[in-house]
């Protein structure tokens, strides 16, 4: 929280700066902060007010909260995005940001892993940031799915415990949703 009061008054500094040279700017930026990390997830509701927006960078989210590093061949495989515990902090932060009005997006890998839309609309991703390249599937199952689905995943998940038993559950709703994307990433 410090770092975002910090950074909002250095805006607004700035904003002064810029009026008082009669430079023109946009007055409303919006200002968001990534959560990234395990303690801004658990203290979003404090951060909320003070931004117009969350963005959930979910590679260092999970890679901090579960202390493994992705590319390192001989932990990479407890790298679950799954994991009850990166679900809860996603679920956390959304709902901060919800209580105080504002949006929340998602970007890195689940944000562009087809099997995971379903659950991230379930818990209440309001964006999703991906590559153009994985566009096309992940709006592919936006297209199919009904978002009392998406809900009902996302409770169920809440109440699990496993990480490899909350991917068969987003499996089997992408499966029965879009089997197409389901075959396409095999």
């Amino acid at each position: 929280l410090d770092e975002v009061l910090r950074a909002n008054e250095m805006l607004e500094e700035c904003k002064r700066e810029l009026i008082q040279r009669g430079l023109p700017f946009n007055p409303d930026l919006e200002v968001g902060v990534m959560i990234e990390i395990p303690s801004a997830a658990l203290t979003a509701h404090l951060i909320a007010p003070h931004v117009d927006f969350f963005s959930l960078g979910t590679n260092d989210l999970v890679q901090y909260t579960l202390a493994v590093d992705r590319v390192n061949e001989r932990i990479a495989y407890l790298y679950q995005p799954t994991h009850p515990a990166i679900i809860r902090l996603i679920k956390n932060t959304i709902d901060a940001g919800h209580q105080q009005g504002i949006w929340t997006g998602i970007c890195g890998e689940m944000a562009g892993n087809p099997l995971m839309v379903p659950l991230l609309i379930g818990l209440g991703v309001d964006e999703f940031s991906v590559s153009p390249s994985l566009g096309p599937r992940v709006k592919a199952v936006v297209r199919k799915l009904k978002c009392s689905e998406a809900e009902s995943l996302a409770e169920t998940v809440l109440r699990m415990e496993s990480a490899s038993d909350i991917m068969k559950q987003c499996q089997q709703l992408v499966g029965r949703v879009a089997p197409e994307v389901l075959e396409l990433i095999g």
